[in-house]
């Protein structure tokens, strides 16, 4: 277990010796209770996958199309083996087969392998793809069905999953019905699962979210709907819980898990008392230390990590890097430089950060207001820069989405502690635009460095000049080192739990080695006319082979430019300063572009980029 979590990065659960052991136990029961919720409420396929996806906190693929990419098969043949090996299982009967089921796998409609399943991928005339949905009272496939509910419409403002929890279980419409038999009814099978298949509460929760991909297991939900709450509408529903959770709450203990001293404890049955985690102590989760916040606002978090160690969070949506954030780093730097040992910059949302916030450039790019963007790129580059240029050790914590502005941040670190799986790059070509918070400049002065006498100098730039015009991104932290976006001594952790921990220690390692800022760089060799007239010979090429648009050229041939350093002459030393400004240059023209405007429309509509 040990080695899992540490070197592999993996979620390691003690299980006992029981048919599908945890995960596959109460979570296929579970998929197969929302099938059974779904005849109680005559809802349907559509319905119940708008039902059971990110807004309970599960995969976009929610339960059927879940079901169609693992295979219809797998789940009959975990049931069957469940619904043999399980004579005592109170909850048997749900591992029964229902007819819609059955009738499935009677006619080889298993999802993806079958080429059908509840959904189906068709061409129209115009040879469009189109997928079809399985109308599951006359077994044809119809067009996929736009599903509202009022219960759901309700939660939209609400960003914290647990606390969406209570209101989608409120909900008075069908949406509440279904949620209310169905969580009861998982609750209730989960609690009557200890000491069977654990005597642990937490391992049920753990093995669930790790093996189908929930943010929250059943008594984690539980404690966000509040069980004390809930009991008499379970009881009144036909679900009773077991008598442990009765006496629980009796005893006082009104919640499955408490934090105490900065760390989660559960509720340990036999003690009747919250005990700590095994192999947690050494976590930093910031959840868990909610009262060592020393500042906070709308899109950020600054707290105290202990050792003289501040942590800024981002907290908006998608944690894209709005006034707010920006706001907020800067006044982390502010606080660590006078009277801390160092900073993390570091979250542990779904995302470290999407970039920059799209919505205020756009609106100030509408209406033209140029001047304001200007200062907007110019304190954004001002505050990247000031991760490098600090007078303590700044550690960033990439994970998951780190695109744009986060991939700039994470690249002006002193060092970086990125999660395994980040995916990072730089990515602004995809809106019309080119990374002007330092990344263009950041790229160069890699090459720069990088350089040895005798190297072929333009063959190495040109290869950082691939990756930001085609938006390349790193699919795991070790890809983004051979990209260049992470350097060699920057560290990779295995488990997302450990990063901040990580984090935190390597900014004491930092400051105990005698840190010093470093001056800001004068000896960026670019390339000039001669490299320019290199990359633009490049993608004119493309553009006449028909593989780009004229926006796509127009962008590449500022990249070029920027890179190059300009119209010189000749080739030459430049500042990181003098890069910047060209940056900002580039950045300002393309804001002018119509092109580029409609890119960012389309990003901010409909969460896709357009090729004009």
């Amino acid at each position: 277990m040990h080695y899992g979590d540490l070197y592999l990065g993996k979620t390691t659960v003690l299980c006992k010796d029981t048919p599908a052991f945890i995960g596959n136990r109460v979570g296929v029961w579970g998929l197969l209770k929302v099938i059974d919720s779904m005849q109680k409420f005559d809802l349907n396929v559509d319905e119940i996958d708008k039902l059971t996806g990110p807004v309970i906190g599960r995969p976009k693929s929610a339960t059927f199309r879940t079901s169609d990419v693992v295979g219809l098969d797998t789940l009959v043949k975990v049931a069957n083996n469940l619904y043999a090996g399980l004579p005592d299982d109170e909850g048997r009967e749900m591992f029964k087969l229902s007819d819609v089921v059955t009738k499935l796998e009677k006619n080889n409609w298993l999802g993806d392998k079958t080429g059908q399943g509840f959904y189906k991928k068709t061409k129209d005339a115009k040879g469009k793809t189109e997928i079809l949905t399985l109308d599951l009272k006359t077994f044809e496939y119809k067009p996929k069905a736009k599903t509202k509910f009022a219960t759901l419409e309700t939660t939209k403002p609400i960003d914290n999953l647990k606390d969406r929890f209570k209101v989608l279980l409120a909900g008075k419409d069908k949406a509440g019905e279904f949620y209310r038999d169905a969580f009861y009814g998982l609750f209730q099978y989960a609690s009557n699962r200890i000491p069977e298949i654990s005597d642990e509460l937490f391992r049920i929760d753990d093995a669930v979210c790790a093996g189908f991909g929930w943010e929250t297991g059943p008594f984690e939900t539980w404690d966000a709907v509040g069980v004390e709450k809930s009991l008499a509408a379970m009881e009144t529903a036909g679900y009773k819980p077991n008598q442990w959770v009765y006496d629980m709450v009796a005893s006082g203990k009104k919640s499955f898990y408490s934090i105490e001293d900065d760390e989660r404890k559960y509720y340990d049955i036999p003690s009747k008392s919250y005990t700590s985690i095994p192999g947690k102590q050494d976590f930093i989760i910031l959840e868990n230390i909610k009262n060592k916040s020393l500042w906070n606002n709308a899109g950020a978090t600054i707290y105290d990590l202990g050792d003289g160690v501040l942590n800024i969070e981002f907290h908006s949506k998608m944690n894209t890097m709005g006034s707010e954030v920006v706001l907020g780093i800067n006044k982390a730097f502010d606080m660590a430089e006078q009277s801390y040992r160092g900073l993390v910059i570091g979250n542990q949302g779904a995302q470290f950060s999407a970039g920059a916030n799209l919505g205020l450039l756009f609106m100030n790019a509408i209406e033209q207001e140029y001047d304001e963007i200007d200062f907007m790129i110019r304190h954004f580059q001002n505050t990247m820069m000031r991760a490098r240029y600090s007078s303590i050790p700044v550690v960033v914590a990439p994970h998951g989405l780190t695109l744009g502005g986060g991939c700039e941040m994470t690249m002006h670190a002193d060092l970086v502690q990125a999660a395994a799986e980040t995916y990072i790059g730089l990515v602004e070509v995809g809106v019309g635009l080119i990374p002007g918070g330092g990344g263009t400049k950041e790229l160069t002065k890699r090459v720069s460095d990088s350089l040895e006498e005798g190297d072929v100098e333009l063959n190495a730039l040109q290869n950082a000049f691939m990756n930001i015009a085609t938006a390349k991104v790193a699919t795991s932290a070790q890809e983004a080192r051979e990209m260049g976006i992470l350097r060699s001594n920057d560290r990779i952790t295995m488990n997302r739990d450990r990063q901040i921990a990580d984090a935190k220690a390597a900014v004491l390692d930092l400051a105990e080695a005698g840190y010093t800022m470093p001056t800001q760089a004068t000896n960026i060799k670019v390339q000039g006319r001669t490299g320019m007239a290199l990359f633009m010979a490049g993608v004119n090429g493309m553009r006449m082979g028909g593989y780009i648009s004229d926006h796509d050229l127009k962008i590449a041939n500022w990249i070029a430019y920027v890179m190059c350093g300009g119209d010189l002459t000749s080739p030459q030393e430049v500042s990181e300063q003098y890069l910047l400004d060209l940056e900002r240059e580039a950045f300002l023209s393309l804001t002018g572009e119509r092109k580029t405007l409609e890119r960012i429309q389309s990003i901010l509509t409909t969460g896709k980029p357009l090729r004009n």
